[in-house]
């Protein structure tokens, strides 16, 4: 029996890699940011990559340059090389999902993206779900993980079957996603969501009239949506969305 996501999911707006303004030293992913977010009652969507050594590192790009002071790829640097490495906009080094996990402990719910660590949604995967899985190992609070990798969902179904998991959905249009034209147009179908026992997807809002969400929310899978950046959108979402993944501005806590 799949896993399902804690209503509290489907109630507290997500602050997209935690609520971060670097104008008041809140860069994204950090330990300011996700702070921040408890603070107003926010859930915390993050992203975790994989360290040389493999730890999972709560950090959203492929490579440091745009995000902290330093460059190159994010697996190429140990564990405490990243976390001595400063976050642009920032004070402090890039946090591991264990740091951070025990930072939140349960106070609101955690979305847990996994990158894809493939480079072409395949199946070269494991060692950033292996660190995820064992990061969760005692955690206690509502959380949920979820990848653009259909194989990186079905390895955490394998590794932790009780948490709930997600696909990160998309139209996959291919002049914007580094991805064969055929890889696109077969995510694009979101036909792994029984295959890997998910319960929910975080679909792109600006595709959220495809037909296949409506098909999935019928059945009863939760929608989520990325990443609104205005009231105005967020109001327009959820006519299809349970709830928002949110940046840029405070979205209102649903009466």
């Amino acid at each position: 029996m799949r896993p399902r996501l804690d209503p509290v999911f489907l109630t507290t707006p997500l602050a997209h890699r935690a609520l971060h303004d670097v104008t008041d030293g809140r860069p994204e992913n950090s330990r300011a940011a996700i702070l921040a977010a408890i603070a107003r009652g926010y859930g915390i969507e993050i992203d975790v990559q994989l360290s040389a050594d493999s730890a999972a590192m709560v950090f959203h790009d492929y490579a440091l340059d745009r995000l902290a002071e330093g460059s190159g790829a994010v697996r190429a640097r140990t564990a405490s090389v990243l976390a001595q490495t400063t976050l642009r906009g920032g004070s402090e080094g890039i946090p591991s999902l264990p740091e951070v996990l025990a930072l939140v402990a349960g106070r609101v719910p955690v979305l847990i993206e996994i990158k894809d660590q493939d480079g072409a949604m395949g199946d070269q995967i494991g060692p950033l779900e292996a660190a995820t899985a064992n990061a969760l190992q005692d955690y206690v609070g509502p959380v949920a993980v979820m990848s653009f990798n259909p194989h990186s969902v079905a390895r955490m179904a394998e590794l932790c079957p009780d948490i709930p998991r997600g696909l990160v959905t998309s139209g996959y249009d291919p002049g914007e996603w580094p991805l064969s034209q055929a890889t696109c147009e077969a995510l694009r179908a979101i036909p792994d969501y029984d295959r890997v026992e998910a319960s929910f997807v975080s679909h792109d809002a600006a595709d959220l009239s495809r037909p296949r969400v409506a098909e999935l929310k019928a059945a009863g899978a939760n929608i989520l949506c990325w990443t609104i950046k205005s009231p105005e959108a967020e109001a327009e979402a959820r006519k299809v969305a349970q709830n928002v993944t949110f940046e840029g501005y405070l979205a209102a806590h649903p009466g």
